[in-house]
């Protein structure tokens, strides 16, 4: 492995460890097992290091992600393969909750943010419902983006309490 590749893997591992906002140029050199300079040679900034060590790593979870809620099949279970992820790969989600805070503050992640939610509600319209036209395709993917973000979110905070999939479902033919 070279020293771009150890430094995008070394940025993945402080990014889960400490978070976006929090690593520094010297903690992912460190972990990467590389001079500091390699990464203005590769990188430019640590910013820029930073943010393309979260895309890889948003992609390979948003397949891990995807493979999980496809193999639901039903609406619970495609609701409980969210919490296995977030149980699995809470470093993930959590460094994604962290981005919403920058997102002021950062042009190219508010950019990608942006456009993994608009994939996501597309995906989540597809998956959970039946949507027969883009107006009912921007509503469903809206409102299942906002149940998946709360979802995740009581997970993350209070798993002994947060609702399964089969919650979830009995909640929304409640609210029906």
């Amino acid at each position: 492995m070279g020293n771009r590749e150890a430094l995008i893997q070394g940025a993945k591992q402080c990014l889960f460890e400490k978070g976006f906002t929090r690593t520094t140029a010297r903690d992912v050199a460190t972990t990467a097992g590389v001079s500091l300079a390699a990464i203005g040679y590769h990188f430019g900034s640590t910013e820029a290091l930073l943010s393309q060590a979260l895309f890889e790593a948003v992609g390979e979870w948003g397949a891990r992600l995807s493979e999980a809620m496809a193999a639901g099949g039903d609406p619970a279970a495609i609701w409980d393969g969210v919490i296995a992820s977030v149980q699995s790969d809470r470093p993930m989600w959590t460094v994604q909750y962290e981005l919403v805070g920058q997102i002021d503050r950062a042009e190219q992640l508010r950019t990608f943010l942006t456009d993994s939610q608009r994939y996501a509600r597309s995906e989540l319209a597809d998956l959970l419902g039946s949507p027969t036209g883009d107006e009912e395709r921007r509503l469903l993917g809206g409102l299942y983006q906002a149940i998946l973000g709360g979802l995740v979110m009581q997970w993350l905070i209070d798993p002994d309490n947060a609702p399964t999939g089969a919650d979830i479902v009995a909640a929304l033919k409640l609210a029906a």
